[in-house]
């Protein structure tokens, strides 16, 4: 009987599949090790607050935008393999940092540093489109994907309990147990990071990368791709400033933690960058369009937008719902009890479930991306998923309804029905909208190593960074709705990239060739 491919470790792909997974794995479980423990730290921090939280979970994915585009220009010019390993030795600082903060500053600062790791996706899929041919390479991103990103349901899991537990119990570490547990998985990704530069190598034997003379923006193929290139890089640093503003409302003994002259000055440095790069991607692109581009090198910028349109939706999604979920069934469900009237909505539960969403993954993305290569149109996988994401959103913003006011006067959400069963019906959703949320983010990366070969780290780095900036704008609109609302909110935003795909998607030509693009064009 002839051995299944994924688990044939005799093929070096399979190995460097698995073991590219396991550092995007790492990457998830570092980057989420906040949310499942939030709870925690408001009860053991005596001057946080949930506004300090909201914040903090903002922080988390702000720096991913530029790191993103970043890595992704780096893997083109220096090969996955480097910038993976020293990415994951590098976070492995931040981690460590936040978990023994002692301040807020402290705390959104290391935060903000550590959003970096995120970045760490978008090397995996330059890797894993460097050793799989396009017909099979939808459904190994997606099991790259999906097992990768597993790791923020892993930390949904496993870090109440390892704070709790193992930290808190077994070593008898007190308030700071929380502390531990979360400097645990820092040192877990430098440890890593240090392998996987012995495990891997960038191609097969025989056979050389394609590697960009130096790290440059985008070429384009058309003035009106040139335009859209610029329109489509200005949201990338306007979620900065985004970002800037909602930490500046932020209150500090009184005083907002920065002030108005910071702020503009803030601003005025996220303009000189913008401007900097307009600059730099004429310089490149002009010549390039005025001496005429060869018709081989051609392709769509459209699609281009329409990828970061779809990641803003899926995965900017994700990140917004994973770092609030574990929060919101802890509260919405927060009365239930069993039958002997004890209160069964703790932490370490609420955070089980939560995880719900993210569990998904090991089997959703590599299904979208096993989709997209079966069905033999990748826009059509494409849209499916869209209208699916759309519906299970809005599935879950029936999970609760309005109760009575707080003590604040704001309506509180409780459980749309009484019971156990409720609660069933409430995960069967989640998971439900999760399984088309990740499978659309296989779909995305399915789609992406076909556009343009030479540029696969850019064009990935700059989809990845939209995901970032998808989930900056809805966990800034969560910090000012309410949960229900917010649903609501990221369903329409799935609507609308359902259009915007529909007229500006296009099928890859070429999607399904046997070719690949190794040989070495510097």
């Amino acid at each position: 009987m002839k051995k299944p491919e994924l688990i044939d470790f005799s093929q070096e792909r399979i190995r460097v599949l698995h073991w590219t997974w396991i550092a995007f794995f790492i990457t998830f479980y570092v980057w989420f090790n906040m949310a499942p423990l939030a709870t925690t730290m408001l009860s053991n921090v005596g001057w946080l607050t949930k506004e300090h939280i909201k914040i903090l979970a903002i922080c988390n994915v702000a720096l991913t935008i530029p790191a993103r585009i970043v890595v992704g220009a780096l893997i083109d010019r220096y090969g996955a393999r480097i910038v993976f390993s020293v990415l994951m030795v590098i976070m492995g600082i931040p981690a460590v940092v936040f978990a023994f903060g002692d301040s807020f500053v402290q705390l959104l600062i290391s935060r903000l540093i550590l959003g970096s790791i995120g970045a760490g996706f978008v090397v995996g899929i330059k890797m894993v489109a460097q050793w799989f041919p396009p017909k099979m390479v939808g459904r190994a991103e997606g099991f790259y994907a999906g097992w990768g990103n597993f790791g923020s349901a892993f930390a949904a899991m496993t870090l109440p309990w390892v704070a709790i537990t193992v930290m808190g119990e077994w070593l008898d570490l007190g308030e700071n147990a929380w502390r531990y547990a979360m400097a645990a998985n820092g040192l877990v990704s430098v440890v890593y990071g240090f392998m996987y530069y012995f495990l891997v190598r960038d191609a097969p034997e025989g056979k050389s990368i394609i590697k960009s003379k130096k790290a440059n923006p985008m070429m384009v193929t058309s003035y009106v791709d040139l335009f859209q290139y610029l329109l489509w890089s200005f949201p990338l640093v306007g979620a900065m400033g985004v970002l800037a503003w909602k930490i500046g409302g932020v209150q500090m003994n009184g005083e907002p933690i920065l002030s108005q002259n910071i702020l503009y000055a803030i601003y005025a440095v996220l303009a000189l960058i913008y401007a900097v790069h307009v600059i730099k991607v004429l310089q490149v692109n002009l010549p390039y369009l005025k001496k005429g581009v060869p018709e081989e090198d051609k392709y769509s910028w459209n699609s281009v937008a329409a990828l970061n349109s779809t990641y803003f939706a899926n995965f900017g999604a994700e990140l917004a719902v994973v770092s609030m979920l574990p929060m919101f069934f802890e509260s919405v469900f927060s009365g239930l009890s069993n039958s002997e009237g004890n209160y069964i909505m703790t932490a370490t539960f609420a955070g089980l479930i939560a995880s719900s969403f993210a569990f998904v993954n090991l089997f959703a993305r590599p299904l979208g991306g096993l989709l997209s290569d079966k069905m033999a149109n990748r826009k059509k996988t494409m849209l499916i998923y869209m209208v699916g994401i759309a519906i299970g959103f809005l599935g879950m913003g029936l999970i609760g309804s309005y109760g009575p006011l707080d003590e604040n006067g704001i309506a509180t959400i409780v459980p749309t029905y009484d019971g156990m069963w409720w609660l069933v019906v409430a995960v069967a959703i989640t998971v439900g909208a999760s399984i088309f949320v990740q499978g659309a983010e296989g779909a995305t990366f399915a789609v992406i190593p076909s556009i343009n070969k030479k540029m696969t780290g850019q064009i990935a780095g700059m989809a990845g960074a939209y995901g970032n900036v998808g989930a900056v704008v809805y966990l800034v609109i969560y910090s000012m709705v309410d949960a229900k609302t917010f649903f609501f909110i990221i369903a329409s935003g799935a609507a609308l990239s359902f259009i915007y795909c529909l007229v500006f998607l296009k099928e890859p030509k070429g999607a399904f060739s046997e070719e690949m693009a190794y040989e070495e064009t510097s």
